[in-house]
């Protein structure tokens, strides 16, 4: 990475809690390490199978575009769980994993200096570092009246949202819809964490309610890495308006951003299988049960929260207090400020650590 670039980044966020990890290891027990949102349960059996079985017969280059049999898997889950608007293979598009489309998307979509991206005003920090990459501005905002008024060249929204867990009803959907459209911006809704609602039910940017029947300007980014476990497969996808789809695969198919063969298989075969997402549902579900209660009665008051896999939490103090509190009792979070300055009274808990470790959690903090 050139000076020129890395200097328009901002830090990266978790080099700035190494000494609380490093308190949090400390602890006669070990860490409960709650900061980050990687999958820690086995990968589906399925997945392995499927990886395993496909391996042999990927001696050449998959397509950028995906096998027609991953296509035709991904619109067959959109349509069946998420009740889309009808898809074509032109309405598709693999991704390796999402993150990397979240970094790029800005660029890949011609967005430059000059431009405004409009990110949640309390976000994943890589909706940020991708309008920087591309030389961009950024403007954070909840108002989808306000992001029309700056007629933006993208606008990302995230439901339910990393970090607070707050999760769009259909109407909500429907004005962020409009207010791009309005001005003509491409609209991208990360909906990664679509299968996990707790307090409220999670809908696609691609519903007929939300998008009017078309998914003209729309993209909805999905991932399997914490649906299905696969975070270390890398594996995700698009689904929305052919028309931007289409210059991304072109951009893409120059840059040679292929999902490996194996992985397009096994994705293809987790997405026709619901049974073990809502086996992964029911363990989120039992360490929120164990993990809630047990920082409320701390003393912590829970907001937002109703889907995603963290706990958006506040003793009302600045959050890097908060972090060296749990950091002496051996548990490390990740603090609010992280995903801009609305978080600096919260900290972001994850449930994403084993049963053993949520419970000793919960046991320190009694």
């Amino acid at each position: 990475m050139s000076a020129g670039l890395s200097g328009r980044l901002p830090d990266f966020p978790w080099d700035t809690i190494a000494a609380a990890r490093a308190t949090a290891r400390a602890h006669p027990d070990g860490i409960c390490d709650l900061s980050v949102g990687t999958p820690v349960d086995p990968v589906p059996g399925a997945a392995i199978r499927a990886l395993s079985d496909a391996a042999a017969g990927w001696a050449g280059y998959p397509t950028v575009w995906g096998t027609p049999a991953l296509r035709q898997a991904i619109r067959g889950y959109m349509e069946r769980r998420w009740s889309s608007v009808p898809l074509r293979d032109e309405n598709v598009l693999p991704v390796i994993g999402t993150k990397e489309l979240v970094a790029h998307l800005p660029l890949q979509l011609g967005v430059g200096p000059g431009d405004t991206v409009v990110i949640p005003t309390t976000a994943y920090p890589t909706y940020e570092v991708g309008a920087r990459i591309a030389g961009a501005e950024v403007l954070a905002t909840d108002d989808p009246d306000e992001a029309a008024a700056a007629r933006p060249a993208l606008i990302w929204i995230n439901s339910p949202a990393n970090p607070h867990g707050a999760t769009l009803g259909a109407a909500e959907l429907r004005r962020w819809v409009d207010a791009a459209r309005s001005v003509g911006a491409p609209l991208a809704s990360d909906e990664c964490y679509g299968e996990f609602g707790w307090d409220a039910e999670p809908v696609s940017v691609l519903h007929p309610d939300v998008c009017g029947g078309t998914p003209q300007g729309l993209i909805a980014a999905h991932s399997l890495s914490k649906r299905s476990n696969m975070a270390g497969y890398r594996a995700g996808f698009l689904a929305g308006c052919a028309g931007l789809l289409g210059e991304l695969l072109e951009v893409r198919k120059h840059s040679g951003l292929m999902v490996p063969g194996p992985v397009q298989d096994a994705m293809m075969t987790l997405l026709g299988d619901h049974d073990h997402v809502e086996e992964q549902r029911r363990r989120y579900l039992d360490r929120r049960a164990v993990l809630r209660p047990a920082l409320e009665a701390a003393g912590f008051r829970i907001d937002h929260s109703e889907g995603s896999l963290y706990l958006w939490a506040t003793r009302g103090e600045d959050c890097r207090a908060t972090v060296d509190w749990l950091a002496e009792r051996g548990i490390l979070a990740a603090p609010g400020d992280f995903y801009g300055e609305a978080g600096r009274q919260h900290v972001r808990i994850a449930l994403t650590a084993s049963d053993e470790r949520i419970a000793a959690a919960a046991a320190r903090l009694a």
